[in-house]
């Protein structure tokens, strides 16, 4: 598997780097960030521990259902649910068709790496 690498960057730089991707000025390049956070808060919120536990536990045991992941993590599978959009929202996880019309989900890392400068510049996040 691959490494999924995330970004941290304010929210005006992150808004800069996309009009600038959708005008077509800018081109992101293969190792680039995938995956962007505007702040350390909200990406310890949402790679709590807890939630690390259950990104692992998906991408080693590929569940057929949400009902499924939640039996194997003793969740309320509307918990789940909640928690598991919020990740595809930030580009953690994706949903693929399961058994029947269930929807199943998918974890297509093994390692999170975090790139945070230490310097918010306008450049750097543009670039």
């Amino acid at each position: 598997m691959k490494k999924l690498k995330i970004r941290i960057a304010g929210y005006q730089q992150y808004k800069n780097r996309t009009m600038a991707i959708a005008r077509g000025e800018l081109k992101p390049g293969a190792g680039e960030p995938m995956v962007w956070f505007t702040s350390i808060e909200s990406f310890a919120r949402v790679l709590s521990d807890k939630n690390r536990e259950l990104l692992s536990m998906i991408a080693e045991t590929e569940p057929g259902s949400m009902t499924e992941l939640a039996q194997k993590t003793g969740r309320a599978r509307s918990n789940l649910s909640r928690t598991l959009r919020t990740m595809e929202c930030d580009g953690l996880v994706r949903f693929v068709k399961g058994a029947g019309r269930q929807l199943a989900p998918r974890v297509h890392y093994s390692d999170i790496v975090l790139d945070m400068p230490l310097k918010r510049s306008s450049r750097r996040a543009a670039g």
